[in-house]
């Protein structure tokens, strides 16, 4: 008799196509489906270019241009073309820019329960919510995965989140996810699988479910992934999708590596306060808070389900003269249903501002608050300066504390007057006209001209690692640095394509100077090393903060701890991620020292320790890596050891 499985090791197993779970750190899957978006896409198809593929190998590949739809200058509208052009040449569906947000649309129309889904953006395991295995990576590993090649992993720990009771009103899946950051954190989460299992899970809908996998991304796991259930089942069916519904439930006995329970009916309305997704409070504590600007929407909560709850909230009501209210649905879909009920006419009287369905506010692209504000935002992150302005402080929120606040333009608890829950959709209108290429989606258009802007340039590839290198300390920072801080987005964002360009702000938030610094060093010969705190590179899956820096010359990072998707980012641009054996010698480097790497490439073909030579003395670093990632490093990036 097989041994009992639970949902994630099911979906895994019958993707494995390298190693052994029993006795291999790392595996390889076979992916079915991939996602990019516009901000990182333009990235993973000139490498896919680069490796002479006449067309994509999966089942489906979507390109969604989401992220930088507030085309100023050229340069936007530039990569969109050549997006769109690639897409047609290679078999690619393009989602046309106003479709809508890559996650919410993937979601309605692709995602199917039992597959795997591989996205250059951190937030793909929002498919978690229909039973999918939606692993966030960097742009290099979708470009091989639409080549056919399998992408790797860590063998990976579950969890099991067993969810009992059932929600208030009030209280929704926003607050059960801020409520496991709580208990877990933004880091420390690395190698791990949070699959939501127990018998409160049949209560919330594959919206909920969705917001409760996305937000997985925070707390540092590989994915997260709920049951393929009736509720499943019914969301499909409404979708017109009936045919790629499977049901994919635990096994009876099934194994955990650990479990936490949560009592939904307990769950109270929660908020992530200032400056991280994992700093968390009570709503009830801020009670009363003066609120300046309130933002509802992005991938997180921009369903039928969460708009249609804020228009219930506000509806024959007007918010607060002094707060700007602003709302960007999921998708075209989302717009139409509220239009047709009556929700976009209650949003638009009671003098909200509705936005565009695009990423847009949440990676700090347009409605930046004002200096010193409080924002009460629907979105994932809080990161310090994400929102486009460095003093405001953001509260990350449901959407009804967002609407009930949004009435008095203070914090308010949406437990005191709640609206009745929205009832899923039995139908949802279908309109699939702004997917361009689904007749040709993997068999591409043959003679189709890609369309290259003054704004793209070549992939650069990195060198074999030497065995003999000098380095320097090019920059020093402190714990939780994310990908915002070394690459930052909003208007710097536009030079995604264009790595010399681009480069010059790596690091900006930190050291504006960082640039000419690594230059300077590079030109002398010398090898730029970044030294770091704890959970270095959380956040977005933006393989730009590992490719700018190998421009640059880093050579390697030496950090406390790095967290899972820029470590294979990392790697994957033959920059060498090293650990402190002993954290407190973290202490014994600062900027500008100087460091003997002598024995870097040594290191990386045997166990993965150095010992480098500090001014303030020896300090002793480890890095496990597997036969394939040694290999990736010692040619000097995955390009370059295709």
């Amino acid at each position: 008799m097989e041994k009992p499985l639970c949902v994630a090791w099911k979906i895994l197993s019958s993707h494995l196509v390298e190693g052994d779970p029993s006795v291999d750190p790392e595996l390889g899957i076979r992916i079915d489906q991939t996602l990019t978006q516009d901000a990182t896409g333009t990235m993973a198809y000139l490498q896919f270019e680069s490796m002479g593929v006449k067309r994509v190998k999966t089942e489906i590949s979507v390109s969604y241009v989401d992220h930088n739809t507030v085309q100023i200058g050229f340069e936007n509208a530039d990569d969109h073309d050549f997006l769109q052009s690639v897409a047609k040449k290679y078999g690619v569906v393009y989602s046309k820019c106003g479709n809508g947000i890559c996650h919410q649309l993937h979601l309605e129309r692709f995602g199917r329960p039992g597959s795997t889904l591989l996205g250059s953006d951190s937030h793909t395991p929002t498919g978690g919510g229909i039973g999918q295995i939606a692993i966030g990576a960097g742009g290099i590993d979708i470009a091989v995965a639409m080549a056919g090649g399998a992408f790797h992993i860590p063998a990976p720990k579950v969890r099991a989140i067993v969810l009992k009771g059932k929600l208030r009103r009030g209280v929704s899946a926003k607050d059960v996810i801020l409520a496991v950051l709580a208990k877990y954190g933004t880091k420390g989460n690395v190698g791990w699988i949070f699959e939501y299992t127990g018998p409160g899970v049949k209560t919330l809908d594959v919206p909920s479910r969705a917001t409760i996998a996305n937000m997985g991304a925070e707390l540092g796991v590989t994915t997260s992934v709920f049951p393929s259930d009736n509720v499943t089942k019914q969301f499909l069916a409404a979708q017109g999708r009936s045919k790629d519904f499977s049901e994919i439930l635990p096994d009876r006995g099934a194994k955990y590596d650990d479990s936490f329970e949560i009592d939904l009916s307990k769950v109270e309305p929660l908020m992530a306060a200032p400056h991280s997704p994992g700093n968390i409070v009570s709503v009830k504590s801020m009670k009363g808070t003066k609120v300046n600007q309130i933002m509802i929407g992005s991938c997180t909560n921009s369903s039928y389900r969460d708009i249609r709850t804020v228009a219930l909230h506000l509806r024959g009501k007007h918010v607060a003269d002094d707060v700007e209210v602003g709302i960007a649905c999921g998708s075209r879909q989302v717009i139409n249903m509220l239009a047709k009920d009556g929700s976009l006419a209650m949003l638009h009287s009671a003098g909200c501002r509705m936005l565009e369905n695009a990423c847009g506010f949440c990676i700090g692209a347009h409605m930046s608050p004002r200096t010193g504000a409080v924002s009460l935002r629907t979105n994932n992150r809080n990161f310090e300066g994400r929102s486009g302005t460095k003093s405001a402080k953001v509260y990350l929120v449901s959407p009804e504390t967002a609407a009930a606040s949004a009435l008095t333009g203070k914090v308010e608890l949406p437990t005191e007057k709640p609206v009745a829950a929205v009832p899923a959709p039995k139908k949802f209108p279908v309109d699939d006209s702004m997917f361009l290429y689904r007749s040709t989606a993997g068999k591409g258009v043959k003679g189709t001209v890609i369309v290259r802007g003054p704004n793209i340039a070549p992939v650069p590839k990195g060198v074999p690692l030497a065995s003999g290198i000098k380095g320097v300390c090019a920059i020093k920072v402190g714990d939780k640095i994310t990908t915002d801080h070394i690459m930052p987005a909003g208007a710097r964002l536009k030079f995604r394509s264009n790595i010399p360009e681009y480069a010059k702000y790596v690091f900006e938030p930190c050291d504006p100077k960082f640039h000419d610094t690594c230059l300077a060093n590079k030109g002398k010969g010398l090898a730029n090393v970044i030294v770091a705190g704890e959970s270095y590179g959380q956040g977005s899956s933006r393989e730009h903060a590992a490719l700018c820096p190998m421009y640059l010359g880093v050579k390697a990072v030496f950090a406390k701890s790095i967290e899972r998707i820029h470590r294979a980012n990392l790697i994957n641009f033959g920059i060498v991620p090293f650990v402190f054996a002993d954290p407190s010698d973290y202490s014994k480097i600062d900027a500008g020292d100087a460091i003997s790497l002598a024995g870097m490439r040594a290191a990386v073909e045997g166990d993965g320790r150095l010992a480098v030579k500090t001014p303030k003395g020896e300090v002793i670093l480890e890095t496990s890596l597997s036969a394939r990632e040694k290999h990736i490093l010692l040619s000097g990036g995955l390009l370059a050891s295709l």
